[in-house]
Parts: structure tokens; sequence; C-alpha cells
């Protein structure tokens, strides 16, 4: 165990950027995840942290799992946890994970597409979804929220580690996909359940979630196969992004199910 009691060390700085600035983990290779949830989350999907950081009153009894859980343990004390921490109320543990590298797109694995889809909290909460509902891939367009960003981990509550992520795409790279794309709009297309209850949904597919204001780009939806639309008798707008992949992802993975 090593005990750190300088906000000036190397190691601190590291973690204050890590955990407060939403693209450090590309610049130091590095991704930090704190709180017993999160790290659990990895331990299960079999991810070894690098390193475990505690806060000093939780070091004397925590337990052997995250004790043992990586090859080093830093102590710090409590003040100096709760300096790194973007939390409210620090989680006195996190994990320091390898950031993930580069990654191909596979084919044929059902999708989410992300275009530009900015707001980390619903980022998180699609990337929940997909992996509820069977979808293993989620690739973001070039302007979407930074995928291991501590916000987006946060609201991903874990997802991030059954799931195979890459970002920073151009829109011509979806070309190795080998599948149906199908993108929501507010205006064209049939509804939802009426695809559903006709079992046209194609599967596997990629589905298309697009930007907070804008939706999903023009040269996106353009090559769509299927353009769908959710019935909102209530009379609403639109839909949060994140809502409405939801209810269209779980669509598309019952679809077939009857």
């Amino acid at each position: 165990m090593n005990l750190i009691t300088s906000r000036d060390n190397p190691m601190v700085k590291d973690l204050r950027r890590l955990s407060q600035d939403s693209t450090a983990y590309r610049k130091l290779g590095r991704v930090w995840l704190e709180g017993d949830h999160l790290c659990r989350a990895a331990l299960t999907r079999g991810v070894k942290p690098e390193h475990a950081v505690f806060a000093e009153s939780l070091w004397a009894t925590a337990p052997r799992e995250w004790t043992q859980a990586a090859e080093r343990n830093t102590v710090l004390p409590d003040a100096l946890f709760a300096e790194i921490s973007n939390l409210e109320s620090p989680a006195k543990m996190g994990f320091i994970l390898a950031a993930p590298s580069a990654l191909d797109i596979q084919a044929k694995t059902p999708t989410v597409v992300l275009d530009r889809v900015q707001d980390a909290g619903n980022v998180g909460s699609i990337l929940r979804s997909a992996s509820a509902f069977g979808f293993k891939q989620v690739l973001a367009i070039k302007g979407s929220a930074a995928l291991w960003s501590p916000k987006v981990l946060r609201a991903g509550m874990g997802a991030h580690f059954g799931l195979h992520l890459v970002e920073g795409l151009s829109a011509d790279d979806l070309n190795a996909l080998d599948m149906p794309w199908v993108a929501t709009s507010s205006h064209q297309g049939p509804f939802l359940h009426t695809l559903l209850a006709e079992a046209k949904l194609p599967m596997p597919c990629a589905w298309l979630m697009g930007h907070e204001g804008q939706g999903v780009s023009a040269a996106l939806a353009d090559r769509a196969a299927v353009h769908v639309r959710i019935a909102q008798p209530g009379g609403e707008e639109s839909l949060n992004v994140a809502s409405a992949a939801a209810i269209c992802l779980h669509a598309s993975a019952t679809c077939h199910l009857a």
C-alpha cells in the first residue's frame, strides 16, 4: 500500500484531471472509475484495474475484493480524495483502468449509432438501454459526448463493460456495417407500434439516434432502410433521445420473440 498526502503528487494531479475533464482519458490513456457500483461492474465483466485508490477512512475496513483487485493500492487522506472527486458525496474508493484502445467496427453486431448526441446523461442512458436489449455495439459519430467521460460512466451504471464501443467516427466509417439502418423521425415513416405488430422491424439492425436538437443528420437519414415514428397521444412535440432510444430498442429486441 502506498500512502500519498501531497496534492501536488503527479498521480493525484492525473486523478484530478481524469475525474473532472471529460476527455482527459484520451490524453492520459487511463480511465477513472469512482464508487463501488462501477468498480464491481467492471470486475464482474472480467476487467482488471491497474490501480485501486482508497480514502484513508475506508482502507482499514475495505473488503478483500477491492484491496486485492489491482496490483497496486494507493491511500489518500479523506480530504484529498474529496478534492479529486467530482461527486457531491465522494465514494471513497475507485479504480484506474487502461483506456480502451481504438476498436474496429463489428459488421453484424446489433448496433446503436449516436449521431452527435451531446448530453452525457443521455449517452449513458442509451448505453444502458443498448446493453439491456441486446445491442452490444455502440458507435459514436464525432461530436457525440465522450463515451468514457466521468459523467457518461456514471450515467451508464456499468453498461460500458458489456458493450463494444467505438467513438470519433465519421459517417463514412459506418459503411462497415452489414445490416439495415433504422432512423428515428418525428415526421416520416410508419409508427413503431405498427411495425412491431407486423413483425417488420429488421434484426440485426443499426438504430440511428440523433442530436438532441437536430435529430439524425440528413446524410445518415438518407441512407436508412427504415424510418419510424413513435406515437405520442399526449401531444408533446418530441421525446428525449434517451427515452426514444429505450422505446425503440425494446421494441426491436422483442419484435421477433413471439
